[in-house]
């Protein structure tokens, strides 16, 4: 029998058509408000693009992440879809913005075959997706690829850095994505800067798998995610420093019933809007610890960055049981909740062989009957070589919280150490402070017990460099903030301008005014906030040791009210019927206006700090001043170059 060539033809079409209707489609997923528009396309890969307000940011950009043999993500078959919209409120444990968030969003979900589904969220500022397997074994995860193709050639702020083996203290490089270096690349957050609107890249939720980094890639525009490859041999070289000298060719060997990370771009063309983010809290997992009324959020009396330089006494200061008894004394008589012993109470490398010349029991009974915390500084690899030793002991001790430094990593095997040591620690009522640590990815939603972490260049680095400037100051709140709380320890009573700065390790000092220093209690979120500097310092400005005596460390309600980007910013905070008030700026002389129109009816008293006349020249000049205001008053004030202004409002 014969067939035409004419049917043949007519019947490949036929064919193939089916399958291309069959293989391709299409989603379009708008943001509650209408401005950010994500499209998804399932065809060969899956790929998708961002716009914002019909501009289009992010042109189609590829998924997949390969597991086993298998690369989820190409030539993939839709099994099903669903779409819903979810308007819920949340409500912290540990308030760091605001004591209520409303969680709103758009969600697709695509089932694929293979047993593994792709969430995307659509928020008012910015948009996620995640993995999710039901793989019936364990896996090995080969490759992930995270990719962003800019349709442009656009600014970016990259916090680069130089190996795996980091403590992500970086400063923020302001170049074109071109310019990148093609053997670069930068931990995250990352900021790329569209003119009017902003991108923040970042990840949240993670767990049991390695953090990712924001590379160069062959194509031009395109930035893509690289990772730390699961460790297969390490180099521990001092009690601290264990980097990755072998690397396997995957990334994690983990439950293939699982999500994985959320993959993260915030989006605004406000940036008040970027600091006012709360999408990485909103993202993590719900808290896992129970019952969280323990957690006390406070102020912390801290020893290490002044370097134990207490005077006026009677006595030799330094490591010793007798200046720890007066940092608890001082914090004791100005509502100071917690005191840390950093550095030098055991011997390193063993947390049983203490310092002869610390009588942790006696200097913990002191702060008992003080009412003040004791917080204990210990490095990772100590406590995870001692964990379940060194636990008990904390918990026989008393203590109220630990400081864990220098793991320098996000593999996955650390990732996964700081789960196990937020797991432990609130089976035991402890509070923790990562170090030496990665980014915030919504920790402290799922343990509320660590309350705080560093990731950041803070202030420690004044010790030793000239890198924290108040341009770098003024950059943090618009990218590390957004991660989660910062633990920058603000409080530096000895301030230095542009011209008179120096480095100093024991009598160190900060660039900037003092109000730029009162400030950052109120700009910078961390709800376990150090104060930096000496007991014997703050006793000798009293004004200012009122105010810190009275600042809280966590939020009913946060109102961005200016900000710039790497500029300025100003920010007003409530706590119960208080309202508190921080302006900093960079080097650059500011003026600015406070419209007092947030406030609730009624008249109020506030007390505020501002440049003094000579902050320029003398650092350290400032002004308190007290005024009667309500709601409809506008006040101008005035920022000296690396200046601030802090305000504390309350009831008359």
């Amino acid at each position: 029998m014969k067939i035409s060539t004419s049917l043949v033809i007519v019947f490949l079409i036929s064919i193939l058509s089916s399958l291309i209707n069959a293989e391709e489609k299409n989603y379009s997923l708008t943001s509650p408000n209408g401005s950010i528009k994500l499209e998804i396309s399932v065809k060969e890969f899956i790929t998708y693009s961002v716009n914002y307000n019909d501009k289009q940011l992010i042109s189609p950009s590829k998924i997949f992440i390969k597991i086993d043999d298998d690369l989820l993500g190409k030539n993939p078959e839709v099994l099903n879809d669903e779409t819903k919209e979810i308007k819920e409120i949340l409500k912290p444990e540990v308030k760091v913005k605001s004591a209520v968030i409303e969680d709103h969003y758009k969600m697709l979900k695509i089932n694929f075959k293979g047993d593994y589904s792709l969430i995307f969220r659509v928020y008012n500022d910015g948009i996620a997706y995640r993995f999710v397997t039901s793989i019936d074994k364990n896996i090995k995860v080969n490759e992930e690829n995270i990719e962003f193709n800019f349709a442009e050639d656009f600014n970016i702020y990259f916090p680069e850095e130089e190996s795996f083996f980091t403590h992500m203290e970086r400063i923020y490089l302001h170049q074109k994505i071109s310019e990148i270096d093609s053997n670069k690349f930068s931990s995250i957050p990352a900021l790329v800067d569209c003119g009017n609107i902003k991108i923040a890249i970042t990840e949240a939720d993670l767990f049991d798998y390695p953090g990712f980094y924001l590379s160069d890639s062959d194509e031009p525009l395109k930035l893509k995610a690289i990772f730390p490859g699961y460790p297969l041999e390490v180099n521990q070289t001092s009690d601290r420093d264990v980097p990755v000298t072998k690397y396997a060719d995957y990334l994690a060997e983990t439950s293939g019933k699982r999500e994985f990370p959320w993959r993260v771009l915030i989006i605004t063309d406000d940036d008040k809007k970027l600091i006012g983010s709360q999408m990485i809290y909103k993202l993590a997992s719900p808290s896992k610890i129970g019952n969280s009324n323990w957690i006390k959020p406070g102020k912390v009396a801290w020893d290490w960055w002044n370097a134990w330089n207490i005077y006026g006494v009677d006595f030799r200061a330094g490591i010793n049981t007798e200046t720890y008894k007066y940092y608890i004394d001082f914090a004791s008589e100005h509502g100071i909740e917690y005191v840390i012993l950093d550095e030098g109470w055991y011997k390193f490398g063993d947390l049983f062989d203490l310092n002869p010349d610390v009588n942790l029991n006696e200097i913990i009974e002191h702060a008992k009957k003080k009412n003040v915390g004791i917080i204990l500084w210990v490095i990772w690899k100590t406590l995870d070589d001692q964990f379940d030793k060194a636990f008990e002991m904390f918990t026989e001790l008393g203590i109220k919280g630990i400081k864990v430094d220098f793991m320098q990593r996000d593999d996955q095997p650390v990732v996964q150490y700081y789960e196990k040591v937020a797991k432990e620690a609130a089976k035991r009522n402890i509070l923790v402070d990562f170090h030496g640590a990665y980014k915030p990815t919504g920790l402290i939603r799922t343990y509320p017990n660590v309350i705080s972490s560093e990731g950041v260049r803070g202030n420690e680095w004044n010790k030793w460099s000239e890198f924290i400037t108040p341009e770098h100051k003024v950059t943090l709140p618009f990218i590390r903030l957004l991660a989660g709380p910062m633990d920058f320890t603000p409080g530096a009573m000895n301030n230095g301008t542009q011209d008179n700065f120096k480095v100093a390790f024991t009598k160190p000092m900060s660039q900037g005014t003092r109000c730029n220093e009162l400030a950052m209690y109120i700009v910078y979120e961390s709800p376990l906030q150090m104060l930096c500097d000496n007991p014997s310092n703050y006793l000798k400005e009293e004004e200012c040791l009122d105010f810190l005596s009275k600042v809280p460390t966590v939020w009913d309600t946060t109102i961005i009210l200016d900000a710039k980007v790497a500029d300025y910013v100003l920010i007003a905070r409530r706590n119960d019927n208080d309202w508190y008030i921080g302006g900093m700026t960079d080097w650059t002389t500011r003026d600015l206006t406070i419209d007092f129109s947030f406030l609730p009816e009624g008249s109020y008293s506030i007390e505020y700090y501002q440049d003094g006349i000579n902050a320029d020249r003398y650092a350290s000049d400032y002004k308190k001043l007290k005024a009667e205001i309500n709601s409809s008053h506008k006040m101008k004030i005035h920022l000296a170059p690396g200046g601030g202004w802090a305000a504390r409002i309350y009831s008359k």
